[in-house]
């Protein structure tokens, strides 16, 4: 069963999706390849909905450097192989596409995993937004790049805080 809510966060209203209780999708406002809100199912409030809302708040306030949620990905398996590597990348760091690429066994392959990163169906929580481009610069994030460096900004700052 599909089902759909919306939460406030600082980089604006996340739509969040489970698929029975896992949760399937984290979508901002304006998001590049966002699924049209039809295919999110009901609206209603599934109990991984709450957990989900716990640490966001928690992620948002600092408090959080590592999600624990049951997630249902759905992708190729190589998108899905860049979503599970993406949980590896600490907080408060950043890696390159190519360095991604390295990680999931496909070193020629980083143009590709920029496509399933670009892709990732659960922002934030799959943290896509800590991967780079070669020189470091900020580069393709669905959310956009002032999202990218807020996030980026404030697991910095969580980071120093610890």
């Amino acid at each position: 069963m599909i089902t759909h809510t919306e939460v406030d966060s600082p980089v604006g209203t996340l739509t969040l999706v489970a698929v029975d209780d896992a949760l399937s999708g984290l979508y901002m406002e304006q998001q590049r390849h966002r699924p049209p809100q039809e295919s999110f199912g009901e609206r209603d409030d599934a109990p991984v909905f709450d957990e989900t809302r716990r640490q966001l708040r928690a992620y948002f306030d600092g408090a959080l450097t590592r999600f624990d949620l049951p997630l249902h990905f759905v992708g190729t398996p190589f998108q899905q192989r860049v979503w599970r590597a993406l949980q590896d990348i600490p907080h408060g760091t950043t890696i390159t596409y190519g360095q991604l690429a390295d990680r999931v066994g496909s070193p020629a392959a980083s143009r590709a995993v920029g496509l399933a990163n670009g892709r990732n169906p659960i922002g934030i929580v799959v943290p896509c937004h800590r991967v780079v481009g070669s020189t470091g610069s900020l580069t393709g994030y669905g959310g956009g790049l002032e999202r990218k460096r807020h996030l980026l900004d404030l697991e910095r700052g969580a980071l120093a805080a610890f």
